[in-house]
């Protein structure tokens, strides 16, 4: 794996000299991130994000159009005196492989599957004549890789790498592990492997199966099942669709929640360290599909979690302000939408065999590279984009309505 990461370093650098030499006619070359100021302003038009479906992926990976995965919150009655050891289980965890690499196959099926959801109002699917239909959509991803996209302004520490392709008017994107992330995954000890996990056991304590009941603590951990919403938003002048693992559902304020595990604050470092780097990546994740709430669940180095606490989510950037420079949501945002312009204007070819990489990593500009058909990078799979190839997606797919 370690030389895997270094041959695909090396052939982003050998295509980035290629695309230095070619000077590539009337595209930008980079994209300046910093200083980060740059993006001060107002807080740029975002549309009420609209949730248009979701799907559940079960034990087996396998792919449900409906909401079988989704869980339930279960709050203890003294948020203030719980007791969870999120270390009881590590030993028999069910762990997926994080080296194999999903794509947005899952994202994917779900468009394929609820097509009609594109279409224009008056429009017929069967006269649309594409496959599948124009989606009417500039982007499509995973709301990690937005997530990551608003935090890029102020992050000092993890680049990252991602792809687009462009197929009938809608730019695709794909997050890919930089070498960097690669090394770290390969190097993990077991200690970080087991911390990793406690996030997952914190997840048990606070869901239930069903609304009306209690948490299991004591069948094994699984990180293999999943709920994900879908969500359809607006970011300025760039149409979003973009999909994420969902934790649970508050039956009491009628709203998804996100569970959160951090370490217990004691020192006014620990207080300004969470305000600046955990609260900035709570408030992405969250305010982009309008999810009101983080639950975080305070645990010592033992990994037991004694209180309880809630976040609003559009009450983060505030409780920042009292760090020195802190970050500001309309830097994140309009950051953004600048990159997704830029997105526009590098990627022309509509072809869903090409893919144009896009490079950054902490004070640096953001570089691109275009590489052939049929490249190594390519992630839209031929039964997504071949209309003869449907049904073969290599994974069980249940059609269901989605409730």
């Amino acid at each position: 794996m370690k030389r895997h990461a270094e041959e695909q370093d090396e052939h982003l650098h050998k295509a980035r000299k290629s695309e230095n030499t070619s000077s590539p006619h009337g595209r930008p070359a980079a994209f300046r991130v910093h200083p980060a100021t740059r993006f001060e302003g107002k807080f740029p038009f975002y549309r009420q994000p609209k949730d248009i479906g979701c799907f559940s992926l079960d034990a087996d990976r396998f792919f449900y159009n409906d909401k079988s995965q989704l869980k339930w919150l279960y709050m203890p009655e003294n948020v203030n005196k719980v007791n969870f050891n999120l270390r009881h289980g590590y030993k028999v965890f069910r762990k997926r492989d994080d080296s194999v690499k999903d794509y947005i196959d899952d994202l994917l099926r779900w468009i394929l599957v609820n097509r009609k959801k594109f279409l224009l109002p008056g429009q017929d699917e069967v006269c649309d004549g594409a496959f599948p239909p124009n989606l009417h959509t500039d982007f499509v991803c995973w709301r990690g890789l937005l997530t990551k996209l608003l935090c890029t302004p102020y992050e000092n520490k993890d680049g990252w790498l991602i792809g687009v392709t462009k197929f009938n008017g809608t730019y695709y994107m794909c997050e890919y592990d930089t070498p960097e992330k690669i090394a770290e995954r390969e190097t993990m000890s077991e200690r970080q492997d087991e911390m990793c996990y406690w996030g997952y056991k914190f997840e048990q304590h606070m869901v239930a199966a069903k609304p009306d009941s209690q948490p299991d603590t004591c069948v094994p951990v699984s990180n293999y099942e999943a709920f994900c919403l879908v969500v359809r938003g607006r970011l300025k002048e760039h149409s979003l669709v973009f999909a994420g693992e969902t934790d649970c559902y508050d039956t009491k304020e009628k709203c998804y929640v996100e569970l959160k595990t951090s370490r217990e604050i004691y020192q006014p470092n620990q207080d300004r360290n969470f305000k600046r780097f955990k609260l900035i990546k709570w408030w992405a994740q969250s305010f982009l599909p309008a999810v009101p709430k983080v639950i975080c669940g305070f645990r010592d180095d033992d990994g037991v979690v004694r209180q309880l606490k809630t976040y609003r989510t559009l009450d983060m950037p505030n409780i920042a302000k009292d760090i020195p420079n802190p970050w500001d949501p309309a830097v994140c945002m309009n950051f953004c939408d600048q990159f997704l312009t830029f997105v526009k204007q590098v990627v022309r070819k509509d072809d869903p065999k090409i893919v144009y990489m896009f490079k950054w990593y902490p004070r640096q500009d953001i570089t691109w590279t275009e590489h052939p058909q049929d490249s190594k990078f390519t992630f839209l799979p031929s039964w997504f984009t071949d209309p003869d190839q449907q049904g073969n997606s290599g994974s069980k797919l249940e059609t269901s309505a989605s409730s």
